[in-house]
């Protein structure tokens, strides 16, 4: 198993920042795609944002604009910046990673994910 692990979650008021930081100690795939997403109780665990090995970006409709994904490879760690942050973004954040196969895209679809970190949480108050 591939440790991802999480961290930088914390609580803050609507309209505040936070960036939330993802090891991927061991992971080794020259083609990927690492991404964040997040879930709340009771919901399914959806897609927030993705980023390719080159750099190929993906970002769901409710966080474009707010949130930026990138990644830093000389320290196998990936980030999401999230700025103005609302109380609808208050969810358990978590950090995944896949294969990408030749000429595939990364997709915003966690089941198709197959490592992942436990999750840090974040919680924006009004």
């Amino acid at each position: 198993q591939v440790p991802l692990v999480e961290s930088g979650g914390g609580s803050v008021q609507a309209g505040g920042s936070l960036r939330l930081s993802c090891t991927a100690s061991g992971y080794s795939d020259s083609r990927y795609c690492k991404g964040w997403f997040r879930q709340v109780p009771g919901k399914e665990r959806e897609g927030v944002a993705v980023i390719s090995e080159i750099g190929n970006s993906n970002y769901a409709d409710s966080v474009k604009g707010r949130f930026t994904i990138s990644q830093d490879n000389t320290k196998n760690t990936l980030y999401l910046q999230m700025n103005s942050l609302k109380p609808e973004d208050t969810a358990m954040y978590y950090c995944a990673a896949r294969r990408r196969g030749v000429g595939d895209g990364c997709s915003l679809w966690s089941s198709i994910y197959n490592f992942w970190g436990q999750g840090t949480q974040v919680t924006v108050s009004s």
